[in-house]
């Protein structure tokens, strides 16, 4: 299976300083993520990495050598390694330099081959594995850089790194960005019925006073019988 990756990394430091980073096996090892041993074998570096990559876990041996050498402006990479029953992979990249504000700006253009069982991973699988091994370099990398420019007495700003993995035989989906839909205000909520309009109360008249009935002594009750027979 053939990928390409293709990214770049804005490093803290200045271009001399990033090319002595790029060249040092040291540097280089604490940086590659599962990096077990980096050593400088003629023209290029033996290397040992562990990877692992969903389910599957190897160990990669191999070699890597370098062409088209301009200090301070840029290399080609090529090289191999075989990882056993899980596969093997193989390809090159080409890292350029170039002066940006607050230090340096890499680029760096990645072609590998990948087989065995990896391959049978799946592309998506693959290029994030890709993708978050590159930000965890830079990551590493640009706080290498960025204490160099300390120890130079150079002033370090933030760094920031991407990488952007694409394959060579998928084409590219459009990553436009729907546009945000406008807001419409909010239907009111039902209102509680208020009923029909009622008419203004009538002014409640006053209840009639009823007077206390008068007591009649038992004289005038007898006398009033007397006088109805």
């Amino acid at each position: 299976m053939a990928m390409t990756m293709t990214g770049e990394a804005t490093l803290p430091a200045a271009r001399p300083r990033v090319w002595a980073l790029l060249n040092d096996p040291d540097v280089l090892k604490s940086c590659i993520p599962g990096c077990q041993s980096l050593e400088r074998v003629g023209d290029g570096f033996a290397a040992v990495a562990k990877v692992k990559i969903g389910p599957v876990s190897a160990t990669f041996k191999g070699k890597v050598e370098f062409s088209d050498v301009v200090p301070d402006v840029g290399y080609t990479i090529s090289g191999e390694g075989e990882g056993g029953i899980a596969g093997f992979a193989k390809g090159g990249a080409k890292v350029s330099l170039a002066d940006a504000e607050g230090g340096t700006l890499l680029r760096y253009d990645v072609e590998a081959h990948v087989g065995g069982k990896i391959a049978q991973l799946g592309s998506r699988l693959i290029d994030g594995v890709a993708k978050g091994m590159a930000d965890k370099f830079f990551s590493s990398f640009a706080d290498a850089a960025s204490k160099g420019a300390l120890a130079a007495g150079v002033e370090a700003h933030p760094a920031h790194a991407e990488a952007h993995v694409t394959h060579h035989f998928s084409a590219a989906e459009p990553h436009a960005m729907a546009a945000p839909l406008e807001s419409s205000p909010a239907p009111a909520g039902p209102q509680p019925f208020a009923g029909p309009a009622s008419a203004p109360a009538a002014p409640v008249a006053a209840a009639p006073q009823v007077s206390a009935p008068r007591k009649t002594s038992w004289f005038r009750r007898i006398w009033q019988w007397f006088m109805s027979r």
